[in-house]
């Protein structure tokens, strides 16, 4: 835990990707000197900052606070081009004392750039005999009576022999064999270095950086928590309308149950240090309104809450008429239906929820305590508030933030950081651009470790969040030089006269050079209210931190598409990761890391304006609702992402596997991973297929996110993931099945089954679950591994399957076809058992499923873990039968309704319920 006087100071989530530039082509020689040997700059893409070149040990340059390193290099490359560095690849480390996963082995064939890692044979002191030869299909295992009054039965033919009980138990190994290559096949041939360059480059270790728990990005107060589920709507499903009217109609103020006017609502950690008296606007002044003289950014003053970057991004929401009403709804005022009920719209993760209050606001000695308006009467500002409080759970919640958060849930938008010291050459123009497009910014001085909100000598607030309310090229007219200055407004959300004092500040000399007309175009005004002008390099030399929103397509009005504001274009995907299945980690973590989920991005066209041909990308991932989960000791997760080319042979391999990732370096990353909401990176990449693959920093770390991609040309994205239906089944398992069984009667083997299941079935010709499962129970002792053999409602469902005349029972068909299924999943499931544990790893569900002939995307396999995986990511062999058992009868269901194969069938109520429940 980093202390007051340690934080890292290079810890920004967002800002500037790292690019590596060997990764998309560039080669040292090139960045270094022309041909003729004399020096060459780097390409002037916009590829900043670079990751180092593979010979290098740093890290981008940049000063990164560590939380864990792994060794991390690709995996050496036969066939790679002359100059290309090549390294054994060592063994990326597994989870912290798990030793589940050994390394690979690589081919030394030039034939087969892609090695498959071969399945070792079972060792021979393990409880697993060799797989029965294909001619004895049915060997007899004898089967101990059951204990009751019922007869024995004869013993039942199935596709394995018995399993010898083993004299001493299996010896627990690290170095048990690896895993066949699970995911889809690898192609015939991989591409070769000149085709795609980042093959063979050496992947340099991820790192991640720890943000203080207890501290903010400004060091504006400790974080809070929410102490209460979010409610979008004080009356759940019922609207504001709905409620206000009945209010009005009824002659009642609105009181909210879910915000009460007590402590509570105000504090979680502490009681109030004074009494606080929550006070309708009526009571307060004589004539409330909700707006005064219309609205604007000198209507948000900070009260005693430490919430200026909230206050801050209230500021810049004023600037925008069509983003301030869809955040502050207009239809609610203290004259026309004034019920004591008002309601605000944020955006919370891709979707804008409605948030209803009552007006009771905490004053003290009749004066508000919070943000308020500097008139008396004006109450929008205040309310506001009071909303976004209710969303965190309480006022205290507000208590230390950043201002890119506000912002987002403001707009809709995507925040870039940047910190200054180490910002691009084209800050102003990224800036100027954002302006163009109606973006909020922000900008803030690093905190002083030793004093809360400390004052430099030029009268700025160190640890503060300030407003940029203005960015523009100003006219300028010297005695020596004319042209245009780069000049930046910002505002105290204060609002008093704690503002700059140096060039440029109210009244200073230097307005003398400004044009009239200049001086009008930009309202400028000595007023003591907080807001005031620098040049752009006294905001280089003085601010650290600066934040960019960019706003989403529809933030903006049709009006403003087609005026001269430029629109990003978006694209959106939600995520989950899930322990065990779809949370790999970084690619530190080779092993798992292909787990993670993946996105295709397709840029087409470079940027109108840049000379170097390349796209302007912004990637954004945020994880959800973690905030609210703090008050159970739950905190954002550490997470980042990193991007990958394709080729178009790439684009045919959903999703791509563990041997894709082991030959290709990252052709970009996001700077760090970190544990704050939102990772954000802004890229310049040459035009192509890209895949981004984001991931918390260590494995088996659950959570939802949201995915998006800013361009500032069309982006097509899409998730890489496998489609859903029936596949091949696995070669490797051939071998342990039977050949199809004779149909003959007279035949041996069948004749051997049919007296199995004549003696359990009784006279009635027919088995019912429960002598099914005294069959499996026995027959399957060696893959279950202690319990009371399989549930019950394995064993329905296995009767469900192929029952269809939904009688509860077998006939003789189907139970010689239910068993051949059984000698398939169970042949699967040992092939993934490595450990001969009876259970097999959530990881490997997908390539055990993909074996068993059944293909699945990520949500159906997050689905699957959190019904039948248990808490350690281990799925027994019983849940595995079901996995497989209830997919395969699903995917027949479907597939019988969709008679013209068009992806869609139709089911009435009445039939899916039946379908469904008794499956």
């Amino acid at each position: 835990m980093y202390g007051i006087d340690n934080y890292p100071k290079n810890y920004h989530a967002s800002g500037i990707g790292l690019v590596n530039l060997a990764a998309l082509g560039y080669s040292k020689n090139e960045v270094s000197s022309n041909s003729d040997g004399a020096p060459q700059s780097k390409p002037k893409a916009g590829l900043y900052p670079s990751l180092p070149y593979p010979a290098s040990e740093s890290v981008g340059g940049m000063p990164y606070v560590t939380k864990q390193t792994i060794p991390s290099q690709n995996a050496s490359f036969p066939g790679m081009g002359v100059g290309m560095p090549s390294a054994p690849y060592p063994s990326a480390a597994p989870y912290p004392g798990s030793n589940l996963y050994p390394s690979l082995p690589t081919s030394s064939s030039s034939s087969l750039p892609y090695p498959a890692a071969p399945l070792a044979p079972y060792p021979s002191n393990m409880p697993y005999p060799s797989m029965p030869q294909p001619g004895l299909p049915y060997p007899s295992a004898p089967l101990a009576p059951y204990p009751s009054a019922m007869p024995a039965f004869p013993s039942m033919p199935m596709p394995y022999a018995p399993m010898p009980t083993p004299v001493s138990p299996a010896p627990q190994s690290a170095g048990f064999p690896a895993l066949p290559y699970p995911s889809a096949p690898p192609p015939a041939s991989a591409p070769t270095a000149e085709e795609e360059p980042s093959v063979g480059i050496a992947e340099l270790t991820f790192t991640s950086v720890k943000v203080p728990e207890n501290q903010n990005m400004f060091w504006m107060g400790r974080k809070a928590t929410s102490t209460r589920p979010i409610s979008q709507s004080s009356g759940g499903a019922v609207g504001f309308e709905t409620l206000r009217d009945s209010c009005v109609s009824n002659g009642t103020m609105f009181e909210d149950p879910d915000f009460p006017a007590n402590n509570s609502s105000l504090m979680y950690s502490r009681r109030p240090d004074r009494y606080i008296e929550w006070l309708r606007p009526g009571d307060i002044v004589d004539d409330p309104q909700f707006f005064v003289e219309g609205y604007s950014r000198f209507d948000v003053q900070q009260g005693e809450l430490g919430d200026c970057w909230l206050l801050a991004a209230a500021a810049n929401l004023t600037q925008d008429s069509k983003l301030f009403f869809r955040v502050i709804p207009p239809d609610q005022d203290f004259q026309e239906n004034y019920a004591g009920i008002f309601h605000f719209k944020f955006w919370q993760y891709g979707k804008w929820v409605e948030v209803v209050i009552d007006d009771r606001l905490p004053t003290y000695h009749g004066e508000l305590i919070y943000m308020h308006s500097t008139e008396k009467n004006e109450f929008w500002s205040a309310l506001l508030e009071k909303a976004y409080a209710k969303l965190h759970g309480s006022y205290e919640a507000l208590k230390g933030g950043t201002t890119c958060e506000a912002m987002e849930d403001f707009t809709g938008g995507v925040t870039e950081w940047y910190d200054i010291k180490e910002a691009p050459p084209n800050l102003f123009s990224i800036m100027i651009k954002a302006a163009e497009r109606g973006s909020m910014m922000g900008c803030s001085l690093e905190p002083d470790p030793n004093v809360l909100e400390a004052e430099t000598h030029e009268g700025l607030i160190r640890g503060h969040a300030y407003s940029i309310t203005k960015v523009c090229l100003m006219d300028i007219s010297t005695p020596n030089r004319q042209g245009k200055l780069p000049m930046i407004r910002m505002r105290n959300p204060w609002g008093n006269d704690a503002e700059w004092n140096g060039p440029w500040s109210d009244s200073s000399a230097e307005w003398r050079f400004i044009p009239e007309h200049q001086k009008e175009a930009i309202g400028l005004n000595f007023d003591r209210d907080g807001e005031f002008w620098m040049s752009f390099q006294d905001f280089l030399n003085h601010f650290d931190r600066v934040e960019i929103c960019n706003l989403s397509p529809d933030s903006l009005t049709e009006d403003q598409q087609q005026s001269s504001r430029r629109k990003w274009e978006m694209s959106m995907f939600e995520g989950e990761w899930t322990s065990g299945v779809t949370a790999g980690g970084c690619r530190n973590f080779l092993e798992t890391f292909w787990h993670n989920p993946q996105y295709i991005i397709s840029l087409e066209d470079p940027d109108e304006e840049d000379d170097d041909g390349k796209c302007t990308v912004i990637v954004a991932l945020m994880q959800k609702n973690r905030r609210s989960k703090r008050n159970v000791g739950i905190d954002c997760l550490t997470i980042g992402f990193a991007i990958y080319h394709l080729t178009d042979r790439d684009l045919q391999v959903k999703p791509q596997g563990l041997n894709f990732f082991k030959y290709r370096a990252s052709v970009a990353r996001s700077p760090h991973f970190i544990n704050t909401r939102e990772v954000c990176a802004r890229f310049k990449l040459p035009p192509g297929h890209y895949l981004i693959v984001p991931s918390t920093f260590d494995p088996n770390e659950e959570g939802e996110f949201i995915i998006r991609v800013f361009s500032e040309t069309m982006n097509n994205m899409e998730e890489n993931d496998d489609e859903v239906g029936f596949g091949e089944t696995d070669d490797r398992i051939a071998p342990a099945l039977p050949p199809p069984t004779p149909k003959e009667e007279d035949d041996p083997q069948r004749i051997a089954l049919r007296r199995l299941f004549d003696s359990v079935a009784g006279s009635d010709e027919e088995v019912d679950w429960q002598e099914l499962k005294r069959i499996l129970d026995h027959s399957m002792r060696d893959v279950m591994v202690g319990g009371d053999g399989f549930s019950k409602d394995a064993v329905r469902s296995m009767v469900a399957m192929l029952d269809k005349d939904r009688s509860g029972r077998l006939g003789f068909e189907e139970f010689e076809a239910l068993l051949t299924d059984i000698a398939k999943w169970r042949a699967v499931f040992k092939l993934y058992d490595t450990r001969r544990s009876g259970s097999i790893e959530g990881f490997h569900l997908r390539g055990a499923l993909n074996s068993a002939g059944y293909h699945l995307n990520n949500r159906l396999l997050n689905a699957l873990a959190h019904r039948y995986g248990s808490r350690e990511g281990q799925v027994p062999f019983d849940d595995f039968l079901m996995c497989a058992i209830k997919v395969k009868t699903f995917i027949e269901m479907f597939r019988e309704r969709d008679t013209d194969n068009s992806d869609t069938a139709f089911f009435n109520l009445d039939d899916w319920l039946e379908r469904t429940i008794y499956s």
